[in-house]
């Protein structure tokens, strides 16, 4: 979808990715399949590459700082190296959180829940009583729910860190949730700052199911919040690129910062179809330094994730979802990304449902998730 974008304003790509099969790689104009630490082919990226960033966070940050010695790297491997590990993260929410405080916005920090660090016994062993339960959770290359458990006792809390490897991790206090939320934003090297809409998310076994974005969609006390609270992270870090920062609301109302995404995320999708600049479009900005135009939405919209479990039936047999009766419904988006496998839990697409009001769109997107045989929601 990047590719696209830059090769829409004229520009030609390069891609470096491991997969012989990479869907972004048989659209760009030059592809280098390699391993991202393969310097040599490092070096052939920046030698065609004017201008590099990053398409998922765990890409080695070392990589990034690599290659840019030679070229603008966004974001930088520093931003992606603090994205890559929970526990500098939420140093940095929590440093963020207290400036805003000082601030006179009067909207507030938003700070992470409260948590530990665990990095040795003695550490596990200080792990403060208010925090269970909770949800333990690996520093590093923990994501769509993978690398983390809930445990409510400290003998749970001891069996699940062995069974993780004695690795870092942190304790979060489990909260009461109402519901998930995110916002993007992009950010130039002049230190402009654009947003788009926040996106109300709800997951599925960790991993992002459904996204809505309409007027509405949350409070607007809350979302001029949760985008404040954004745009403070990339302006903290000095942040080039499209950030994604995802948030929690609780039952009483407040806002709790999760995780950050260094790049263009899923919850973002919907842009290319529901709003005048799309997140891979500002992200093409970004690194070309061109003017980042405000983004307006003006399609209401609800976004589908699709899996690779639709391409089985209910007994496990393989078979085509019926994309012609999905295609049939009005404002119906489908997006397949061209990978040649599907499997279980895998991101295999998006389905993006647009419409003049939220409950047209929402009655369309739940006819969609019907037809494919998804849960209501």
């Amino acid at each position: 979808m990047f590719v696209h974008a830059a090769q829409a304003l004229g520009y030609e790509t390069v891609v470096l990715d491991p997969d012989a099969s990479s869907p972004a790689g048989r659209v760009s104009q030059h592809f280098v399949q390699a391993d991202y630490r393969d310097l040599s082919a490092l070096r052939v990226l920046a030698d065609d590459a004017s201008a590099i960033t990053t398409e998922f966070e765990n890409v080695p940050a070392e990589a990034l700082a690599a290659l840019a010695v030679n070229r603008p790297v966004s974001p930088s491997a520093e931003c992606v190296a603090i994205a890559q590990d929970r526990i500098r993260e939420k140093a940095h929410f929590t440093r963020c959180a207290a400036r805003a405080e000082q601030a006179p916005s009067g909207l507030g920090g938003v700070a992470p829940a409260p948590y530990a660090v665990i990095q040795t016994a003695a550490d596990l062993a200080a792990v403060p009583e208010s925090l269970l339960p909770g949800v333990l959770k690996t520093a590093r290359m923990g994501y769509d729910g993978k690398g983390q458990a809930r445990v409510a006792t400290r003998e749970a809390l001891a069996a699940e860190w062995h069974d993780m490897g004695g690795v870092p991790c942190v304790l979060e206090q489990l909260l009461p949730l109402a519901l998930e939320c995110s916002v993007i934003v992009a950010r130039g090297r002049d230190g402009q700052v654009v947003s788009l809409p926040v996106q109300r998310n709800l997951h599925r076994d960790g991993i992002l199911a459904v996204t809505e974005v309409y007027e509405g969609n949350l409070p607007p006390a809350l979302a001029q919040q949760a985008q404040a609270a954004t745009e403070a992270i990339a302006n903290e870090l000095n942040y080039v690129g499209v950030l994604c920062v995802e948030y929690f609301v609780l039952q009483d109302g407040r806002l709790v910062v999760n995780e950050m995404a260094p790049r263009p995320h899923n919850s973002g999708h919907y842009t290319v179809d529901a709003c005048d600049v799309s997140q891979f479009e500002l992200q093409v900005r970004t690194l070309a330094g061109l003017p980042l135009a405000a983004p307006r939405q003006h399609s209401a919209a609800i976004m589908l994730n699709l899996l690779g479990d639709l391409w089985y039936t209910a007994s496990g047999e393989p078979h085509t979802p019926p994309w012609a009766d999905v295609l049939a419904l009005p404002g119906a988006h489908l997006h397949l990304y061209g990978k040649t496998e599907a499997r279980r839990g895998r991101k295999m697409g998006h389905l993006t449902l647009t419409g003049p009001s939220a409950a047209a769109v929402r009655a369309t997107a739940l006819r969609a998730a019907e037809l494919l045989g998804m849960p209501a929601f």
